[in-house]
């Protein structure tokens, strides 16, 4: 099995600075996950506002928020609004087809506060996104999950973020979280010096998403920010990776099952094809109803035009 090593773009977003490191050249998704930034760890200080993103649309996608630190305000066109607190994950459906979308704004939460003394200040958070399979017929809504499986093996704390995962040892965890297509999401947080095994199942792509630290796998040193892709169309038996790790190392597991159906990105919207790219384009600059409206004071960002020479 190939492991290849991706290192991250940096993007500024809302005034954060994110390592993104999915899509990356030659590699645009690993099962339906397609999109990977890595906001933090940061600390603001007196003054600053934290994360301000404004209105914003997403089409045939779910955004996907693992909180590792923090308290994030989310507010949507449903009429949601909620904290995100750590260990703690939203999950945002934008629904499928042309005649869906969702907008939604994120504010770090000290800033709305009178007084900014007592809040919060931190943030380090992971941003996924995950495609949807465009030949299901999904509405869009929003869940919130403050409570998922966590366990402590050895050396390490797993928390499953989404999914169902066998360990070495064959115990079975599932987590709550709503899925469309089958995707697993596995937070490692290393509390020791120690070796961790992580199971790989048959038939998924699969990647690990450095949070922090450093991590070795067959002799080969992976660093903060960099996306470990185990470089196989897809795992064809189930294995049993070893990743040697240091106290203080954090890591996702990520994996899924292929889409059937071709994912191509532009700005905020995902499709299976160009022509619904430009027509979601055209209705959010013209504030089309399927995007429905947030309550908030905010300023909405425009969607960029596709340059003539994006290609299917």
């Amino acid at each position: 099995m190939k492991i290849t090593k991706l290192s991250p773009k940096i993007k500024d977003v809302g005034g954060i600075p994110l390592t993104r490191t999915l899509p990356n050249i030659g590699i645009k998704t690993i099962g339906a996950w397609c999109f990977l930034d890595h906001a933090g760890p940061t600390t603001f200080n007196r003054g600053d506002r934290g994360m301000q993103v404004g209105p914003h649309p997403h089409t045939n996608l779910q955004t996907f928020t693992w909180m590792i630190e923090g308290e994030v305000l989310h507010k949507d066109s449903l009429g949601n609004e909620k904290i995100i607190s750590s260990n703690q994950v939203n999950l945002m459906t934008a629904g499928t087809g042309l005649n869906r979308g969702i907008s939604h704004t994120e504010q770090s939460v000290f800033a709305l506060k009178e007084t900014h003394e007592d809040y919060e200040r931190n943030l380090n958070m992971v941003q996924l996104w995950i495609a949807l399979p465009t030949d299901q017929n999904i509405e869009a809504s929003f869940d919130y999950y403050p409570e998922l499986p966590h366990w402590v093996e050895n050396g390490a704390e797993f928390t499953l973020t989404t999914g169902s995962y066998t360990n070495h040892a064959g115990t079975v965890y599932t987590a709550p979280t709503k899925q469309y297509s089958k995707l697993i999401g596995l937070d490692v947080n290393l509390i020791e010096d120690d070796e961790v095994t992580l199971t790989m199942e048959k038939g998924m792509q699969y990647g690990i998403l450095i949070i922090d630290g450093k991590l070795s796998i067959e002799g080969e040193t992976y660093n903060k920010t960099e996306l470990v892709y185990f470089d196989n169309e897809e795992i064809e038996q189930i294995r049993n990776v070893k990743v040697k790790a240091n106290k203080g190392t954090r890591f996702m597991l990520l994996g899924g099952e292929p889409l059937k159906n071709k994912v191509l990105m532009w700005w905020n919207f995902v499709a299976d094809n160009k022509a619904e790219l430009e027509q979601s384009i055209n209705d959010w600059n013209n504030n089309h109803p399927r995007f429905g409206q947030v309550n908030s004071e905010l300023e909405r960002t425009p969607s960029p035009l596709m340059p003539r020479g994006f290609k299917e």
